[in-house]
C-alpha cells in the first residue's frame, strides 16, 4: 500500500499545477482556436486568415513588421543596460540598495501608465523640449507625435519600453550574477584576465540560464507590447495586440482577433524554443 502511494505522490503533486494550466492556458488557447477557424454555424472556415492577410482594411503585415522591429530594437538595448547595471551593482558601496531600488521601480509601473509619462515629457510643451530649449539646444521644439513624424513616434515607443521593462531584465540578471561564485573572478584577475575577458569568458557562460529566462519573459511581453504603443502612436504604428484589440472592441471581429492571439502566440513559442536552444548551459548538461 504504501509503494503505491509512493508512485502516486509526485502525480499529487503535480496535479494543481497541471490543473493550474489545463484551466488558465490549455482551454483559452482551445477556444482561440475555435473562434478563430469556427463560424457561426459551426463549420470550419479560413475567412479569418484570408481577412487578416489579404483584406484592405486590415493592417496584419504593417502590425507585424513594427512588433518584430520593436522587439528587435528593445530588447537587445535592455538586456546590454541590464548586464552592465547587474555587474555595477555587483559591488559594495554605500547607496547600492537605494540605487537597486531606483532601478528596478518602472516594474510597477503599467505600460498605460509609462507610455502617458512619456507623452507628457516628449510633448511640444513637455519636459524634454523645455529643458533643451533652456540650454539653448534646439530654437524650437521637437514635434514627436503624428502620423508624418512616424519614426520619431517609433523612438518614443522604444524610450517608453526601455525605461519600463529593463527593470525585470535587470532583477533576473542580477539575481544570477550573485550566483556566480566570487573565486572565479579572483581567480581570473590573478592571472592577468582583463574585464573583457571575465565577462566573455566566465560570467556570460554562466551567467547563460538567467540569460536565457530573461530573454524568453521578456520576449513574450515584446510581442504583447500594446499600452505604451496605442497611447504614444495609436495605430499610426500598427502592434500585433494593438490589432487583436482594434479587430475585437472596435469591430466586433471575434475570430481575427483571436488569430491575432494565436499568432502571437505561435511566434513567442517559436522564439523560446530558439532561446532554449541557442542559451543552454553546457556545464548543467549531463556528462559535460
Amino acid at each position: 500500500m504504501r509503494v503505491e502511494r509512493d508512485k502516486l505522490l509526485p502525480y499529487i503533486l503535480v496535479a494543481p499545477s497541471i490543473a493550474y494550466m489545463a484551466f488558465f492556458i490549455g482551454y483559452p488557447l482551445l477556444e482561440g482556436v475555435r473562434l478563430a477557424f469556427v463560424d457561426e454555424k459551426g463549420r470550419f472556415t479560413l475567412a479569418n486568415i484570408e481577412y487578416m492577410l489579404y483584406s484592405v482594411h486590415s493592417k496584419f503585415w504593417d502590425a507585424l513588421k513594427f512588433t518584430t522591429l520593436l522587439a528587435g530594437v528593445v530588447i537587445p538595448i535592455e538586456v546590454a543596460i541590464a548586464i552592465a547595471l547587474a555587474m555595477l551593482l555587483t559591488y559594495k558601496f554605500k547607496g547600492r540598495d537605494l540605487a537597486v531600488y531606483v532601478v528596478v521601480l518602472p516594474l510597477v509601473i503599467s505600460d498605460v501608465a509609462a507610455g502617458l509619462i512619456w507623452y507628457s515629457m516628449l510633448t511640444g510643451g513637455g519636459f524634454l523640449n523645455k529643458l533643451l530649449l533652456n540650454l539653448g539646444v534646439i530654437s524650437e521644439p521637437v514635434i514627436f507625435f503624428g502620423r508624418e513624424y512616424l519614426w520619431r513616434e517609433f523612438v518614443a515607443v522604444v524610450l517608453a519600453e526601455v525605461w519600463r521593462s529593463t527593470a525585470i531584465v535587470f532583477v533576473i540578471l542580477f539575481a544570477g550574477l550573485q550566483m556566480i561564485s566570487g573565486e572565479l573572478i579572483e581567480a581570473a584577475e590573478v592571472f592577468g584576465a582583463s574585464p573583457m575577458q571575465k565577462l566573455r569568458h566566465i560570467i556570460l557562460p554562466l551567467l547563460k540560464p538567467s540569460l536565457q529566462a530573461a530573454l524568453i519573459i521578456r520576449t513574450l511581453f515584446a510581442f504583447q507590447v500594446f499600452g505604451s504603443v496605442w497611447i504614444l502612436a495609436g495605430r499610426d504604428i500598427p502592434v500585433l495586440a494593438g490589432e487583436a484589440y482594434y479587430e475585437q472592441v472596435e469591430l466586433h471581429h471575434t475570430g481575427v482577433a483571436a488569430l491575432y492571439a494565436l499568432v502571437i502566440a505561435c511566434i513567442s513559442l517559436f522564439l523560446g524554443f530558439i532561446y532554449i536552444k541557442s542559451f543552454r548551459a553546457k556545464y548543467l548538461e549531463v556528462g559535460v
